[in-house]
């Protein structure tokens, strides 16, 4: 089954925590609403902001950020090209050069994307309290966060990629994705960014125009294209352009496990962390061919007026792809990122990359691990809870263990009462909404990328599971998804509303954070806080808990692991 299309269904399990409405009934447009409250939070105190203070030189032009104690900070830098207009469905090429200084100190334009369904749940939207930032097509933008500016400080440089599958999301949608605390602690360079997404991203109009031989995954080049940028220009940020980590959560995970395989990437980064994302394989070409034919269909185009597609308003493409996904799937299948299903892998479609065997040349964990990144150390892991369906619904805290069956049969036909009968007995005191929180995990993923990147010998691979549940909303988000991102970015006050904004909070988020900056430095997260913890093996299986006292297990679910296969064998 494809990974991408996991990505599309998990919306239907785990309604909003980075993801998007994509069916027909969704028209509307995101960057409706936003939130600043994490600018205002992580920027308590002075702001420096003057045209002698923050100038760097790019290969575009000079920019202009702002300082605040001791991080300089841009936003919206370009990196590419506009990707609208003439560049739309085309590889993304380098910006035009511009005089004077150029003001980087806000957001850029986020991708146009379907309107957020989370936004809909209060309790959802008071937890994620969201940026949905202004759509724009001119969205192939960086943001740096640095402690010094042309020192030849040669920091470690950590590139984030942002979670949302590859249809939603930006650099900017989570308060904890600001970088400047983590840029701080770590005396580090953090970069985020915006790339194309959904049909801007993954429209395969190869067969219609020569012009378009590349827009089945554009969207990745646009990846490439933001670590080339870091390559050629980070070096005056204060960084390391020969040390970049690339990290990303859910999508971004995907994203991550994409790069890795890609041989065009190869020596743009170093080191990667893989969390809640882990991707073994992705779309296939004949699959992207009927769902782009069924989108041009929509629009009424062919060969001969294939060049209209680059004026077509983003709202009419936007109603063009739902209505051919639901033409094409009128029943997705259930399912969510790494999440097993009974049913066939057949007909499954959506926008994201496919191996299309010059941009994308294989799966990038499957059969086995690429070769290509075999020197490159990884970082691999899930959170305890990655659906916790009671997370923005309280009722759901009386289900029953039957009610657990049901829902299990979705997954697991007619073996389901095996699955929770093997999960109960492992968990016999915990509640059965929790149970099916862990039942639904996308940890046999990450297990198996693990497993095929140590079977290389080459570089290490680390494994987490983040255990640590909020007290927010009496507990009932439990250890959800995204609840890592805050204590990997060292944000845990600035997303209280996530994490409740205790020290409890904060002495796991400067465990978590100092690991992530330790491996950055070095390609090792082991630190004084924690214990040691060693590299993955398939023998031993030792996973690092992070949890109020953090501890490794070896491979604390291989039984339950095997009885999932089972069921579904």
């Amino acid at each position: 089954m494809s990974t991408m299309d996991r990505r599309f269904n998990r919306r239907k399990l785990f309604s909003g925590a980075a993801a998007t409405a994509g069916g027909a009934a969704m028209l509307g447009l995101a960057g409706s609403g936003s939130s600043q409250s994490a600018e205002a939070a992580a920027l308590g105190g002075s702001i420096v902001a003057s045209d002698k203070n923050a100038v760097v030189n790019t290969t575009a032009g000079k920019v202009r950020g702002f300082t605040h104690s001791g991080i300089h900070t841009f936003k919206g830098i370009p990196y590419a090209a506009d990707a609208g207009g003439a560049g739309r469905f085309v590889p993304p090429v380098k910006p035009a050069a511009w005089t004077g200084v150029r003001s980087a100190m806000s957001f850029g334009p986020t991708c146009p994307q379907a309107a957020r369904t989370g936004w809909l749940n209060d309790e959802n939207a008071f937890l994620f309290q969201w940026d949905d930032g202004q759509p724009g097509e001119d969205c192939l933008r960086v943001n740096v966060w640095t402690p010094g500016l042309d020192d030849g400080g040669k920091r470690p440089v950590m590139v984030w990629l942002h979670g949302g599958g590859w249809t939603s999301g930006s650099g900017q949608e989570q308060p904890a994705y600001n970088g400047e605390n983590l840029s701080r602690r770590g005396n580090a360079v953090v970069v985020s960014l915006n790339h194309r997404l959904n049909m801007l991203g993954y429209l395969n109009l190869a067969a219609y125009s020569d012009r378009y031989a590349s827009s089945v995954s554009v969207g990745v080049l646009d990846l490439v294209a933001a670590l080339e940028w870091v390559r050629d220009n980070i070096a005056n940020f204060g960084g390391d352009p020969g040390n970049v980590l690339i990290f990303g959560q859910s999508g971004g995970g995907g994203k991550v496990s994409t790069l890795l395989s890609m041989p065009m990437a190869k020596g743009l980064f170093h080191k990667a962390v893989v969390q809640s994302g882990s991707t073994l394989r992705l779309g296939e070409l004949p699959s992207s061919e009927k769902l782009a034919a069924e989108v041009v269909a929509q629009l009424a185009l062919n060969k001969s007026n294939i060049d209209k597609v680059q004026t077509v308003p983003y709202a009419q493409l936007l109603a063009a792809g739902n209505a051919a996904l639901k033409k094409l799937q009128p029943n997705p299948p259930a399912g969510g990122i790494g999440m097993p299903t009974v049913r066939s892998a057949a007909q499954r479609f959506g926008f994201g990359p496919v191996v299309d065997g010059k941009i994308v040349t294989r799966h990038p964990f499957d059969p086995d691990a690429p070769d290509v990144s075999a020197n490159v150390p990884m970082i691999i892991g899930t959170v305890l809870n990655e659906t916790s369906t009671s997370m923005t619904h309280a009722a759901l805290e009386s289900m029953t263990d039957d009610d657990v069956r049901k829902r299990a049969s979705e997954r697991y036909g007619t073996k389901a009462s095996t699955v929770v009968d093997a999960y109960r007995k492992a968990y016999p005191d915990i509640k059965p909404v929790e149970l099916l929180s862990r039942m639904f995990s996308v940890r046999t993923n990450a297990v198996t990328q693990a497993e095929r990147k140590a079977a290389l010998r080459a570089a290490p691979a680390y494994m987490y599971l983040f255990a640590w549940h909020t007290p927010i909303l009496d507990g009932r988000p439990r250890a959800f998804h995204c609840s890592e991102i805050p204590f990997v970015f060292a944000n845990t006050d600035v997303s209280a509303f996530a994490t409740g904004g205790t020290a409890e909070a904060k002495e796991l988020g400067d465990k978590v954070s100092d690991a992530w900056i330790n491996f950055a430095r070095k390609g090792d997260p082991n630190h004084p806080g924690l214990p040691k913890w060693p590299a993955y093996s398939a023998d031993t299986g030792p996973v690092m808990i992070f949890d109020k006292a953090c501890e490794v297990k070896n491979d604390p679910d291989r039984e339950l692991r095997k009885v999932v296969a089972a069921a579904l064998s």
